[in-house]
């Protein structure tokens, strides 16, 4: 058996079986990682349902019932109109202006981090677009007397104060749900009749909004703007539109938008629910900057690279310096080498992801030198392995930091690799080379 070890081509398809085992842990460790990122969710869900969840505002909407008649002849020759269908005319404002403070804070359930916000928003502007020629309605059968205004919310539990709309010289207070679902899912309303359609209606009211992660907005006004600040340093600008204007320090951010009709997919007025508004919102993005879970995984597919790399060292170090290193020599190498993303990633939900990574590398490097020092009887040999381990943990460190050019600076690193691997391999006559000997 020690001959058959001793056989440097043996030894070769033993190291290749080996990497090819190693890949179940290391499989299995992203397993566990995406375990872990789930139960992150789960724990944000669960925050969330008690807190409120993201939240989207929409509105305000100006909306007229609008009936189609026929006229119904009787056997004594009376004739009386009757309704067939019943639609709404919805009308959007013809300017929106919302200017808000958003409140982040952080909470936590378990050793899960989640951000939830509080926002104070002021909503202004008016109605002014009433163009019944469009869709050919015969204003008489306007229900102007079942007017009504609605906003959407997404989550109504964020709602912490009574919300009342200044309507022209009127204040009145909304009612919970929805009289149509024709835009909107979720929100609140008021009745508002109507005699007649005013030239112009001017429209004021306060939202206090609590949410969590990202508040977003829906650009319903014909000209709509929106002034957001807050103490959160490193917000994230999402959806349709970004920022005309925005400023961000470490002391928050503000943000302004300026939207057109023009820059949206529907009109300002139409009939029944044929348009999706919810499709254009834009917003800001309050999330943790850093997902630990996202790093972790980006660093447990190198895996194959950190064992393969290690175990060639081994390899050269064998044929070069002619000593024996056993196979469970090999194998408890690789088992070390796999528990580095166990510790990372369980360091990393406990302090900063660089500190965590940095701490698990030094922990794995320093037991893989001090058993190396062991094995190969050799200082030098010991450091030479490390220091192999140092750089290659370095090298990936480096390319976790990046985004876009994460794939050019890995592709070079591990085309420099393989040229140092060629490099060192070049003089070895693999046709004459002769048995490893133990020392």
């Amino acid at each position: 058996m020690k001959e058959l070890f001793q056989n440097v081509f043996f030894k070769m398809g033993m190291i290749v079986v080996l990497v090819l085992l190693l890949l179940i842990p290391a499989y299995m460790v992203q397993n566990l990682i995406h375990e872990r990122a789930e139960r992150q969710n789960e724990a944000i869900e669960e925050v969330n349902s008690k807190h409120a969840s993201n939240q989207s505002f929409t509105g305000p909407i100006l909306t007229i019932p609008y009936v189609t008649k026929q006229k119904i002849e009787f056997d004594d020759g009376h004739v009386e109109e009757e309704i067939v269908n019943r639609y709404y005319y919805h009308i959007l404002p013809e300017n929106l202006k919302i200017t808000g403070e958003v409140t982040p804070e952080k909470r936590k359930r378990g050793i899960f981090e989640v951000v939830v916000y509080g926002s104070e928003l002021k909503i202004s502007g008016n109605f002014d677009n009433y163009k019944f020629e469009d869709f050919e309605l015969n204003v008489n059968n306007l229900e102007l007397d079942k007017a009504f205004v609605t906003i959407g919310i997404s989550d109504l539990k964020g709602v912490t104060e009574q919300v009342k709309i200044k309507m022209d010289d009127s204040t009145i207070m909304f009612s919970p749900g929805l009289i149509s679902s024709d835009i909107v899912s979720s929100g609140l309303n008021i009745r508002y009749p109507l005699t007649d359609l005013p030239d112009k209606m001017d429209f004021s009211f306060d939202l206090s909004l609590n949410g969590s992660e990202n508040l977003m907005f829906t650009p319903v006004g014909k000209v709509t703007t929106v002034d957001l600040k807050s103490t959160w340093s490193e917000p994230s600008f999402n959806g349709n539109f970004l920022p005309s204007k925005r400023k961000v320090s470490k002391d928050g951010f503000s943000a302004n938008w300026k939207i057109l009709h023009l820059n949206r997919n529907f009109p300002q007025t139409w009939v029944g629910g044929k348009h999706k508004v919810v499709d254009s919102r834009f917003g800001v993005d309050l999330r943790l900057p850093v997902d630990v879970y996202q790093k972790s995984m980006r660093v447990a597919k190198y895996a194959i690279l950190f064992i393969v790399l290690t175990y060639l060292v081994f390899f050269f170090v064998e044929i070069l310096n002619n000593v024996l290193i056993h196979p469970i020599q090999y194998i408890l190498v690789g088992i070390a080498l796999i528990l580095f993303y166990i510790l990372m990633l369980a360091f990393s939900e406990q302090m900063y992801f660089d500190t965590a990574y940095i701490l698990a590398a030094v922990m794995t490097i320093s037991l893989v030198f001090l058993y190396c020092r062991s094995i190969l009887k050799s200082w030098g040999l010991a450091a030479m392995t490390a220091s192999i381990l140092g750089i290659l943990y370095g090298f990936i460190f480096i390319i976790i930091q990046m985004q876009d050019y994460a794939l050019l600076f890995g592709s070079l690193g591990v085309f420099l690799i393989l040229a140092v691997t060629m490099y060192f391999s070049r003089r070895v006559d693999w046709f004459s080379i002769k048995p490893i000997k133990e020392e």
